[in-house]
């Protein structure tokens, strides 16, 4: 492992991340989260108990290792001591908790602008979660967001009497209802003392690690397709899941990443509306759907699924620079009778291999199949890659043909060692 490792979702979020994180945070001293908010969820499975993690690293699962939320990152303080408090009450120790003095602040008025605006689009929704994470990023662009650190400073009761002032105003002009700044302001001094322990320079904390020799593994929100600027816009998230995001959610450089694991599913799925090109609309999308307990680990909703696209795998590939993938749910897509992958779009007659985010053309575009036999026996057990049935190795080998990097990972099962880890 190099100085510093990152897990990426390859496709529109829920791949199963945590699992991959959980494993690699064994072999690490940090885990790191630096982009997104409570937007997102990285469930685990460790001794038959289910931990749903939505802004700490879900790497804190690991004794010893500090888990580190980063400036990138826009936390919803009430959200944050519930998923303390949740842990403590497990038996787990939170005391290896940092939190970035950087990172924006979520506060009522963004969870309310985040649901009258989607509510104004009508049929042109984008599917947010209502987290207030969008309204929070264009705070922070807008130049007039709240950070952790300003929960401390006197002139915090100012900053937010003015951002709430600005907002009712357009509350009222969409008869939305209006907030109270006193309110807030004694619910998120209270927040503020509460977490005031776990406050820190990150940025400053990271490099005195790493110049220490630490290891650390990043742990990346939703997914590359759902990235701001390189995702399938206007339905993508707020922020940068892709491998700048680290960067500049962090403050690590470049020089010090190593490994780029980017982590799949055996099929693909996505929650939201925006184009869906190898979306199956049909039994086979219900029948992946409930052999894969397809519903967000933060909203609840069915996912849409449908079969892997290897077009935007390997899309993924290169805006993040990936090294190797991580594929979970081979036990899933298995136990279809006839497995199919997408190796091209045929759009105009015309067929490509290259992926683009125009929202016109994926929805012009149709898939092109290859198909492989499934019905896989029960591969649970299976610890070495080698054991795995000749369908599934040949599934495996075509995927990476295709891409040009290794599956490093095979996930196998939802328990917590129910995976093939082979380096070479």
């Amino acid at each position: 492992m190099s100085k510093v490792d990152v897990v990426l979702g390859s496709f529109y979020g829920d791949e199963g991340k945590g699992k991959i994180i959980d494993f690699l945070g064994g072999h690490a001293d940090v885990a790191l989260r630096a982009t997104g908010g409570n937007n997102a969820g990285h469930s685990i499975e460790v001794d038959s108990e289910k931990y749903v993690f939505h802004l700490i690293p879900s790497g804190i699962l690991n004794k010893g290792t500090l888990a580190i939320i980063g400036n990138g990152v826009v936390i919803d303080p009430k959200v944050l001591i519930e998923e303390i408090t949740t842990l403590k009450e497990k038996g787990k120790d939170v005391s290896n908790l940092r939190i970035s003095t950087k990172a924006h602040v979520i506060f009522p008025y963004h969870i309310e602008m985040d649901k009258m605006l989607e509510e104004n689009r009508g049929a042109k929704k984008i599917g947010t979660t209502a987290r207030g994470i969008g309204p929070c990023y264009c705070d922070k662009y807008e130049r007039c967001g709240i950070r952790i650190e300003d929960l401390y400073s006197k002139k915090f009761k100012d900053l937010l009497e003015r951002n709430v002032r600005n907002k009712n105003k357009i509350f009222r002009l969409y008869g939305w209802e209006e907030v109270d700044s006193e309110e807030i302001y004694k619910e998120y001094t209270k927040y503020a003392e509460v977490l005031k322990e776990y406050v820190c320079d990150t940025t400053t904390l990271i490099h005195k690690l790493l110049k220490e020799d630490k290891k650390i593994i990043c742990e990346g929100a939703q997914a590359t397709l759902l990235d701001i600027d390189f995702g399938s816009y206007p339905y993508v998230t707020s922020s940068n899941p892709t491998i700048g995001g680290i960067i500049t959610g962090s403050g690590i450089n470049a020089h010090d990443i190593g490994e780029v694991y980017g982590v799949m599913k055996a099929y693909s799925s996505r929650v939201g509306a925006g184009p869906y090109v190898t979306e199956q609309d049909n039994e086979v999308g219900d029948m992946i759907r409930e052999l894969g307990h397809e519903y967000g680990a933060t909203t609840k909703r069915p996912r849409r699924c449908g079969y892997l696209d290897l077009v935007a795998l390997k899309y993924a590939v290169m805006v993040n620079g990936i090294t190797a993938l991580c594929m979970n749910h081979l036990d899933t897509i298995g136990k279809l009778d006839t497995i199919k992958v997408c190796t091209a779009y045929e759009r105009d007659g015309k067929r490509t291999e290259e992926f683009t985010t125009n929202e016109e053309e994926l929805l012009a575009s149709t898939a092109v199949y290859e198909e492989f036999p499934g019905n896989f026996p029960d591969i649970s057990k299976i610890r070495k890659r080698k054991d795995l049935p000749k369908n599934a190795l040949n599934y495996i080998k075509r995927i990476e043909e295709y891409v040009g990097v290794p599956i490093k990972f095979i996930g196998v099962g939802a328990g917590r060692d129910e995976m093939i880890y082979e380096e070479d």
